[in-house]
């Protein structure tokens, strides 16, 4: 039983700089961040994204002086998307099986560029590829086919995993590709290639940015809640976890971020394994929004909200501050 006032006064620890730090139950440094990063066609080119203040989309020749810059902030991991061309988007997403496409010719450079020193992380979905902007095949009544379209997926993962990609992360919420995924893997001999599933993707308003930013904001047909979850299911998100676990996946996603802290926590203390967040762009967004208004301090809010991730027991997060929190947290 706790003790009572005066006995116990909580301030005590607070009182000094040393104490609080002393006494502090979590813990955020640059190693827990993932860095997202967008790619286009050409050379030289940075290109920012006009609804995601500070972000760019980078041409190939140009992502390797990204990944070095991760490296030295100690930022550990990159994801990548790509923002094909519209002249190679298709019904049937087929340039997401083009071994020169941009999200394979992307992680070859930042292989030349760093060696094994960061990790490669790419998205197995087929919304940057196809015409109509959903995720997967489509049939003539608009309907986004499953076991079709995870056949596609499994050849997109082997086509990245072949192109030095080291976490295959499916953010399309077909039933069934962790498992077809991990089976294509390991028959390709691609054995240490880990899989971080979207397990908990919903159907969220708080993608907009990132469609902008991959290109398919204006060609999307319909929406996504078909495969997408319902944002107001929780115990589902639970089973879709268990699901992709036992198909394979190394670890899991939940997708927002800070809207579904509470998913975050109940699938750590469920499944006791490596979850992860993604602050999505239109959390981003929010940020850079209220810190441009003057309603907040930008530096406080990126950490702040960063902090509140790794306390709902996440072991990393995807966000687009991740340089500007590394650097903070560096010192």
């Amino acid at each position: 039983m706790m003790g009572s006032y005066p006995a116990v006064r909580l301030r005590r620890t607070r009182a000094h700089a040393w104490s609080r730090a002393l006494h502090r139950q979590t813990v955020l440094t640059p190693a827990d961040l993932i860095w997202p990063l967008f790619v286009t066609e050409g050379r030289g080119v940075e290109e920012p994204i006009g609804t995601l203040p500070g972000v760019s989309r980078w041409s190939v020749d140009r992502i390797g002086e990204r990944a070095l810059e991760a490296v030295s902030l100690g930022i550990p991991c990159l994801a990548l998307f790509p923002n094909t061309p519209a002249d190679k988007r298709s019904e049937d997403g087929q340039e997401a099986l083009n071994p020169d496409n941009l999200m394979c010719r992307a992680a070859k450079a930042i292989r030349d560029a760093c060696g094994s020193d960061i990790g490669i992380l790419t998205d197995v979905a087929l919304d940057p590829y196809t015409s109509h902007g959903q995720d997967g095949l489509v049939d003539d009544a608009g309907n986004v086919l499953n076991d079709d379209t995870v056949a596609v997926l499994v050849d997109q993962a082997v086509n990245q995993a072949e192109a030095g990609a080291d976490i295959i992360a499916p953010s399309d919420m077909m039933d069934g590709r962790v498992k077809a995924i991990r089976m294509a893997l390991e028959m390709g001999g691609h054995h240490n290639v880990q899989i971080m599933s979207y397990a908990a993707k919903y159907a969220s308003a708080f993608y907009g940015p990132f469609r902008d930013a991959v290109g398919s904001r204006g060609l999307l047909k319909g929406d996504k809640k078909t495969y997408q979850m319902d944002p107001a299911n929780g115990e589902e998100a639970l089973r879709e976890v268990a699901l992709d676990l036992a198909e394979g996946a190394d670890s899991v996603m939940v997708k927002p971020g800070l809207p579904y802290l509470d998913i975050a926590c109940r699938v750590k203390e469920r499944f006791e394994v490596p979850v992860f967040a993604y602050q999505v762009s239109g959390e981003y967004a929010m940020i850079e929004a209220a810190a441009a208004a003057g309603a907040g301090e930008r530096e406080a809010l990126v950490l702040e909200t960063l902090m509140a991730f790794k306390r709902a027991g996440c072991s990393g997060v995807l966000t687009y501050h991740a340089p500007l929190a590394a650097r903070l947290l560096g010192g």
